[in-house]
């Protein structure tokens, strides 16, 4: 292949060329003196320490940090230092230039966060188990200067719309991983035009098949849909106009991954999903106009089109807390089909598009910052020593994706907390003594218990004790990363306590039964009474749950234990040579199907995969491997956790297996309908059944089948043949739970 791939380095030339100058015009707005010079001496540094390299598809390699320094001026609307650090962030990491190369050529601050966009490079390296841990500090460096996520989430843009050059297993991992942390994030700093492109590649990428019906779906009725919007908007406008506002009026079709979500959501076809598109109204307003302005196109709109009462969202009184502003009201249109419509300012609509970084743009006017208080939230969570790393991921995603409610303390003050917050949860909101002396609270003047879960707009009360401890169970109660890592900490004291002295009460015993104390003995101890840690067992001596005559029983088998306990350590080791096992020395495919004795696997029970599914394999401890389709609901996370752990698997058909899986039926209920079904299934197809369970409901009829097939493609065959019964009208496979 190399030999036939004829390289026109002049044309090649030109095309950087006409990139930088392109480059050049997005930043025109923010240059000031002395800029161009900084972004052409950052250019010709990264045009000379890339020449050598391309891309995957064959271009120069140039080309990558050309576009991700363009999407960060354009599309996130970052300046000067961000477009140098943008061009130059490969360098010290894929060529001989160091930091402090760059530090002397452009200051401390370019470097710093080059710097940081190198360490987070390594974060999602391929093979690292320490995923978690190099995420937090990924975000260690956010909560010192956002730009290096800003730059980072560009980056990562680019090699979303670059990836198809990319071996499939990379894109599944890198798709993966951008669903399960770039968007969220992109989510919380409010770049939600970003935050959509990101899940709509990674969905083209993980689901391809639904992700091509949607866009043929949206593209045929492109035409039908721009005159619906036109009609709609006409006399929007014209009134609009007679009242002097000046406005924007267009219609945004959904994302393709919103569409998907409703439809999975709501359980609902293509055809069912009503909002495929928001009419956006864009204001042109003084600042001291605009709430009002907002108001008033709102009323306008209701005029004319009916709204629905419970779809108003009002976050121009209360901005949500990435900073995000605008009015959102459903109405019915003209056709008979809901409407959402946004309102907002442009200023308003800038925050929106381009999050924070517009923000800054209007810091000087805004009081309050959202962003400041959540960069303070994930310092606050970064700085609690203990955290285990993939807990805090999880406790991190969670504040990601929450959606936002405001309380109100007794003298009126107002703290936001996420969506399912409790009243424990605005306990340690206002301080961790608080929240670890409180006893119950009362809610709007009402008393409630610990876990009363609380609504927008609830005046809250809190009554502590000092007899009071955090308990166990309180981790149940709480949503927010906060209260979760302090009660984990008091927790961890207070357990530290109890050990201690039951680390005094065993030494005396083992004393009197002459067993040595030492660390040898303390790890059989904790494996013969099948406990986690020796610090449990400390525990479980200071509790009484372990007494003498246990340690006697312990002493009587101590020959038996002394062969176990070498198995004992080996645990990780059991892993690694499963993998190497598997793994095999020529090929790094799993093949499941028939010369698969030495290897145990099992199908996970979450997806229930089938030959023809696209799937990996993931290498737990003690169940050997378990088999997972590639959109199971938990593979993103696994994957983004435990990249070490997969294996890649295909399906190898010679036999003849069967394999369970669900349908769930829906029709019109109708003579003999269930009859007409089972023959198709156990006739046509002699597909052997495990269950059915019907339920007909006023003339609709909702069956769920779990029967045994052999692949993907007797199961397609098998739904097509469903779906030509008469009165059945939808069926859809299920995982079986």
């Amino acid at each position: 292949m190399k030999s036939t791939l004829v390289i026109d380095i002049e044309a090649e030339k030109q095309e950087i060329l006409k990139r930088y100058r392109a480059l050049l015009r997005a930043s025109k707005s923010t240059l000031q003196k002395g800029d161009k010079k900084e972004i052409r001496k950052a250019f010709e540094m990264a045009l000379e320490s890339h020449k050598d390299m391309r891309r995957k598809s064959g271009e120069p390699y140039i080309y990558h940090p050309i576009a991700v320094a363009q999407i960060a001026a354009e599309e996130i609307g970052l300046g000067t230092t961000s477009i140098v650090c943008a061009l130059l962030h490969d360098v010290v990491e894929d060529t001989d230039i160091t930091l402090d190369d760059i530090e002397r050529e452009f200051g401390k601050k370019t470097a710093k966060i080059i710097d940081g966009l190198t360490k987070i490079s390594g974060v999602f390296d391929y093979n690292s188990s320490l995923q978690a841990e190099n995420f937090r500090k990924m975000l260690l460096t956010l909560a010192d200067d956002v730009r290096v996520i800003l730059i980072k989430l560009a980056d990562r843009l680019h090699n979303m719309r670059t990836m198809d050059f990319m071996p499939r297993q990379k894109q599944l991992k890198i798709a993966s991983e951008t669903i399960y942390l770039y968007a969220p994030l992109a989510h919380r700093l409010g770049l939600y035009a970003i935050k959509s492109e990101l899940e709509d590649l990674s969905m083209k990428y993980l689901e391809p098949d639904t992700y091509k019906y949607i866009a043929t779906q949206l593209n045929e009725k492109k035409a039908e849909r721009n005159l619906f919007i036109k009609t709609f908007v006409e006399p929007v406008s014209e009134i609009l106009a007679e009242q002097g506002l000046v406005a924007n009026i267009y219609g945004r079709p959904k994302s393709i991954h919103s569409i998907w979500n409703k439809m999975k959501k709501k359980n609902i076809p293509f055809e069912e999903v009503y909002d495929l598109f928001a009419i956006r109204i864009i204001l042109d307003s003084a600042p001291e106009h605009e709430k009002a302005d907002c108001w008033k196109a709102y009323s306008i709109v209701t005029d004319l089109y009916r709204p629905n009462p419970d779809r108003l969202r009002d976050w121009v009184s209360s901005p949500k807390g990435n900073g995000y502003e605008s009015l959102h009201t459903t109405v019915m249109g003209p056709k008979g089909q809901w409407v959402e419509v946004q309102i907002r300012t442009q200023r308003m609509n800038e925050i929106a598009e381009k999050g924070f970084a517009a923000h800054w743009k209007y810091k000087e006017s805004s009081n309050d910052n959202g962003l400041d208080q959540w960069i303070q939230k994930v310092r606050e969570m970064l700085s609690n020593p203990e955290a285990n790393a993939l807990d805090f991921l999880d406790d991190f995603k969670m504040n990601l994706f929450s959606d936002e409610i405001f309380i109100f303390t007794p003298k009126g003050a107002l703290l936001q907390l996420p969506l399912g917050a409790t009243a424990l949860d605005f306990a340690f909101e206002i301080h961790t003594d608080v929240g670890a002396r409180c006893i119950g609270a009362k809610v709007n003047h009402k008393l409630v218990p610990l876990s009363h879960k609380l609504q927008n707009g609830d005046q809250v009360e809190i009554i502590t004790s000092n007899k009071q401890v955090p308990k166990e169970d309180w981790l149940n109660i709480v949503v927010t990363a906060k209260a979760k890592s302090k009660i984990k900490s008091s927790l961890k004291e207070e357990k530290r306590k109890i050990a201690e002295n039951g680390k005094e009460t065993l030494e005396r015993k083992l004393k009197s039964l002459k067993i040595t104390y030492n660390t040898d003995n303390l790890n059989k101890l904790t494996y013969f009474f099948k406990l986690q840690s020796t610090q449990d067992l400390f525990i479980a001596v200071a509790n009484g749950k372990i007494e003498l005559k246990d340690l006697k029983d312990y002493l009587s088998s101590e020959k038996e234990i002394e062969n176990r306990g070498n198995d004992y350590k080996n645990d990780g080791k059991q892993v690694e040579a499963l993998l190497n096992k598997v793994k095999g020395p020529e090929s790094d495919i799993l093949l499941i199907g028939e010369d698969l004795q030495k290897i145990d696997y099992t199908l996970a029970a979450c997806c229930n995969p089938i030959p023809g599914d696209d799937v990996f394999g993931f290498v737990t401890v003690n169940e050997g491997i378990k088999i997972h389709r590639t959109n199971c609901p938990n593979a993103a996370q696994l994957m983004a956790n435990y990249g070490y752990r997969i294996v890649k698997a295909k399906w190898n058909g010679q036999q003849e297996l069967t394999f369970l899986t669900g349908l769930h039926i829906i029709g019109i209920d109708d003579v003999g309908l269930i009859n007409n079904i089972t023959k198709v299934i156990s006739n046509d197809f002699k597909v052997n059944m495990r269950s059915i369970t019907v339920d007909t409901n006023d003339g609709i009829f909702d069956g769920s089948i779990m029967i045994f097939v052999n692949d993907k493609e007797h199961l397609d065959n098998l739904i097509k043949n469903l779906l030509e019964v008469k009165g059945v009208t939808g069926v859809t496979r299920f995982d079986a739970q």
